[in-house]
């Protein structure tokens, strides 16, 4: 990419374009191409194709999904599968007619088996059975795996596939019914505090693990491996290192300074026990997360609630 290329970010006000945008600039990247969804419905395969025969970008980031927690990604199960589907497809389909140069598409950790062995290798894809409360999104996620690999089988192109861990920072979603683990504790430690509640509730039993990657560290990954990956199969993007729930509830309420009690809801799902990914890979390839847990989440609380 020089730093005059015609460069798509699909999904540029969610948390992650928002994140690769501002990487972007960092960098000097003059020629960043944005669409709100008013503006194009990803969904559209005409608009899409309008979209890319006007503006013609040379180098596409694929972060547009649409996503959310346990509850969303259960109750929403139709939505999530042809909303991701759809969108994935058209843009995938116009970069390959449009000679794209390079796209990456990025996925999520969910696309592995609910009981794969931890850490979780790329290789595990399509080993076993998935998480169900989040099978639509997994399968719509590996389908644009598949499209990227299949793209590049028969017709050679550069189309690369990133799956991030879970991810918190800038923009997140805090709404209680449709966010995820991260954000919600954080605003629902944040209300009991200014309301004087004496205790908050987590859902489920606080035992299962989660990896956490601040989403400037998914930016930088993805612009390095923009510049430098270029092969068939995907690669993870996290910490390598997983914290409890109860742990991350523990943290979470010592930062935002709640003095009440903890109260774990057991009957509530936990979802998959543990969700670690083996960044051996990235690694390798030269690549490493700066920001830790504790670090990021000062930084996000502060920005979103103060």
């Amino acid at each position: 990419m020089n730093k005059n290329s015609k460069i798509y970010i699909a999904g540029h006000r969610g948390m992650v374009g928002s994140a690769l945008v501002r990487r972007l600039e960092k960098e000097g990247y003059t020629s960043i191409i944005t669409r709100t969804s008013k503006e194009l419905d990803l969904r559209n395969q005409q608009q899409v194709a309008d979209f890319f025969t006007k503006e013609k970008p040379e180098y596409v980031f694929l972060a547009a999904a649409k996503v959310g927690g346990i509850h969303a990604n259960n109750t929403f199960r139709a939505d999530f599968i042809y909303d991701n589907l759809m969108m994935e497809a058209n843009i995938i389909h116009q970069c390959y007619v449009h000679k794209v140069a390079k796209l990456l598409f990025l996925g999520s950790s969910c696309i592995y088996p609910k009981l794969a062995p931890q850490p979780l290798k790329e290789e595990y894809l399509l080993t076993g059975l998935l998480e169900p409360t989040n099978e639509p999104y997994a399968i719509a996620k590996i389908a644009g795996i598949k499209m990227c690999e299949a793209y590049k089988d028969q017709y050679g192109c550069n189309f690369i596939s990133a799956m991030p861990t879970n991810l918190y920072g800038p923009n997140d979603n805090y709404d209680l019914n449709n966010s995820h683990v991260l954000p919600a504790l954080l605003r629902k430690f944040d209300d009991a505090k200014k309301q004087g509640l004496k205790s908050v509730e987590v859902w489920g039993s606080g035992t299962p693990k989660r990896e956490f990657l601040h989403v400037d560290d998914l930016a930088d990954a993805c612009y390095y491996l923009m510049m430098t990956y270029n092969d068939k199969q995907l690669v993870n993007i996290g910490t390598g290192e997983d914290i409890s729930i109860k742990d991350l509830a523990s943290l979470i309420k010592d930062i935002v300074g709640f003095k009440g009690e903890l109260v774990f809801d057991s009957s509530k799902p936990d979802g998959t026990p543990r969700k670690l990914m083996d960044v051996s890979k990235l690694a390798g390839l030269g690549w490493k997360y700066t920001i830790d847990l504790e670090q990021g989440i000062q930084s996000v609380y502060k920005e979103a609630f103060n």
